[in-house]
This record gives C-alpha cells, sequence and structure tokens, in this order.
C-alpha cells in the first residue's frame, strides 16, 4: 500500500513556503509515496479542502512568494469537534502522514494532534526568526532584507528634509527584524520587545546626533514594543482594533505613530513614520530562504520514511536536526542581549 502524506501551511504567509512545499513533494515522491495538498491550512482539514499535489503542481514555484495551497489562521482546537474532525478527513482522503509548515500557533496543534495518535511532522515557518528549537526559520532573511532595503531609501530622504524617521517593522513577542534590519540599515536607534524603552534616552540620542551636525536620524521600532505611559504618546503594544484571532492574537500596528508623537513633542524635531506591514511578506524569498526551506523540505520528507514523527525540522548552526513539537513551541525565542549590545554600539 502506498504511504500519502498531506501538506499544509498555516499562519500568515512568508517568502519560501513554495520552496518548502516543493522539497518536500519531490523528496516524497523520490521514496515512492504520494502526496496531497490541504488548502488554507487547518481550515482545509476541518472542511475537507484538498487539491491534488504532483511534480507537474510543484515545477517552477521554487522563486515565488506565498503559498500555492494559501493559508488561514483557522484554530481547530477552537472548535468542540475539531480534532476528531481532522482525523476523521485525513482517514476519509487515505492521509498516512502530515507536514505542517507553520509557526508556534501551527507547531502547537501539531503536537496536540501527534499525542493524540497523528502521524505528523513540522516545518518551522516564521518572518519574525521567534519559534523555539531552531536558529533560522525561512522567511526571516527575506523580511530583513526588505526592511533593510527600505530603511536604505529612507536615509536620503531623512537627510534631505532634516527628519527623524521612524520605521515599524513587524515583530510581536521579539524584535529580530528590528535588530537585524537596523544593524544592516545603520539605524541610529532600535527599540524591540525585549528591551525597555527609556524615551528620555532615546531623544536625548536625537539630540546629541542633531548637535554634531547630524541633522536626521533613522529610528527602528518593532511593532509589539511597549512604550511607557506618557502625556505625549500611548502605552503599547498598539492595537489596530479590538478583534483578535483564533489563536488570540490582536492585530498589532501603530506604535510607530505613538513613538513619532513623543519624539516630535519632547524634541521639535520633524518626524514621519513609515510601516511596512505586510510589504515584509510579500515577494521572492531569498537564495537563503529558498535553500534553507528546501533543505528543511527534504528532511522533513525524511523524517516520515523514517517514521520518526511528533519532530519539527531546525537549523541547528550549519546542520538540519529534529527537534520535538513540544520544544519547537515551548517558550518565544528571543533577541540574544549580545547581538542588541553590539547594535547597540552604533545608537546616535
Amino acid at each position: 500500500m502506498c504511504l500519502t502524506v498531506g501538506i499544509l501551511t498555516g499562519g500568515g504567509d512568508c517568502p519560501g513556503l513554495n520552496a518548502v512545499i516543493r522539497a518536500v513533494v519531490r523528496r516524497v515522491r523520490s521514496l515512492g509515496y504520494a502526496t496531497t495538498g490541504i488548502m488554507e491550512g487547518w481550515r482545509g482539514l476541518l472542511e475537507n479542502k484538498m487539491e491534488r499535489l504532483d511534480l507537474e503542481r510543484v515545477s517552477g514555484i521554487v522563486y515565488r512568494g506565498g503559498t500555492i495551497l494559501r493559508t488561514s489562521r483557522t484554530n481547530p482546537l477552537k472548535r468542540p469537534d475539531g480534532l476528531s474532525t481532522i482525523k476523521t478527513n485525513l482517514q476519509k482522503n487515505a492521509i498516512d502522514a502530515l507536514v505542517a509548515i507553520g509557526g508556534d500557533d501551527t507547531m502547537g496543534v501539531a503536537d496536540r494532534l501527534f499525542q493524540d495518535g497523528v502521524a505528523v511532522v513540522g516545518i518551522p515557518k516564521t518572518i519574525d526568526n521567534d519559534l523555539s528549537g531552531t536558529d533560522y526559520c525561512f522567511g526571516f532573511d527575506t523580511a530583513v532584507n526588505i526592511a533593510t532595503e527600505a530603511i536604505d531609501r529612507l536615509h536620503t530622504t531623512a537627510e534631505a528634509h532634516n527628519r527623524v524617521m521612524v520605521v515599524e517593522v513587524m515583530g510581536r513577542d521579539t524584535g529580530w527584524i528590528a535588530v537585524a534590519s537596523g544593524m544592516a540599515g545603520g539605524a541610529d536607534m532600535i527599540l524591540i520587545p525585549e528591551q525597555p524603552v527609556d524615551l528620555d534616552q532615546l531623544c536625548a540620542v536625537l539630540r546629541k546626533r542633531h548637535g554634531r551636525g547630524k541633522y536626521f536620524s533613522i529610528v527602528v521600532v518593532a511593532e509589539g514594543v511597549q512604550l511607557p505611559s506618557a502625556p505625549e504618546g500611548s502605552p503599547g503594544p498598539v492595537q489596530q482594533d479590538a478583534v483578535v484571532d483564533e489563536f488570540g492574537h490582536a492585530r498589532l500596528g501603530g506604535v510607530g505613530q505613538a513613538l513619532a508623537r513623543v519624539v516630535e513633542s519632547r524634541t521639535g524635531f520633524e518626524t514621519r513614520v513609515v510601516t511596512l506591514g505586510h510589504l515584509q511578506r510579500g515577494g521572492n524569498p531569498t537564495a537563503f530562504d529558498r535553500i534553507l526551506g528546501t533543505r528543511f523540505g527534504v528532511h522533513a520528507a525524511n523524517l516520515i520514511d523514517r517514521q520518526e514523527f511528533g519532530k519539527m525540522v531546525a537549523l541547528r548552526g550549519t546542520q538540519i536536526v529534529a527537534v520535538p513539537l513540544a520544544e519547537a513551541t515551548r517558550e518565544p525565542r528571543r533577541v540574544d542581549p549580545e547581538l542588541y549590545a553590539t547594535a547597540s554600539v552604533f545608537f546616535g
């Protein structure tokens, strides 16, 4: 009997997903197994949305952003019969093993399914790079490159107008994108969720720059940064609205605007805001993310062949390893204080 492997992508999209899908399909089929695409993440397993996934379907997608399987933030654990429905639909479609590609929420559901007897392996995906158990997630490198290019472009307009430019990047609980793009782009201050914000220090740094003839500054801030209460601004994290997704996450956004009001009020310097938002998720993946995604996909298929379920592939140093799904979802992977200390050498 031929083993059939189901593949899904859950949570937010990111560059590199198609490279992973292609790699899983190519490797699984070279092992003599069949593949089925599950559409729109966990929603597809709840609503029985499946698609034929063969070599022709994944041909020429390695360089494309997004995901040919589409995705959603559906949480089956919120449904009274979610797990049983998934197991029924897996059996109905003769899917023997499952590859779940996603971040901590997707890995959390995958781990619960494994505990409930489903043969599942995970592949880490998040542009925030905050998933435990792996040094890097694919998608992060592309997001950093996009943010860095934006910062590079903002230098010239900031200098031309003697402005402070506040650049808001993604980063709900961690500041990996902010630190990496800020360092690469020569930002004058980087604010991240892992570090308390000192508005007095920030404004002092900006005044010092102006005092020595640098009449413009670039401040990079992660969307999840919490600003201290101040008459001029709003405490964070700043939410777009009161709506939360099925995993309990609010839609963040607006800390850049709040910070800009504080800076302009306290320093008198003209301040503008650029929020990169979903631009960081879009477009073609970098070579690094294509290669990492490909390696992840091949190794996930190998785990299935060896029947090593309940694990997630991960990058440790330069090697691809397997870690328990429970380890991957234990806690967010925070920015290394030493890395932030290195970045802070260049503040001001």
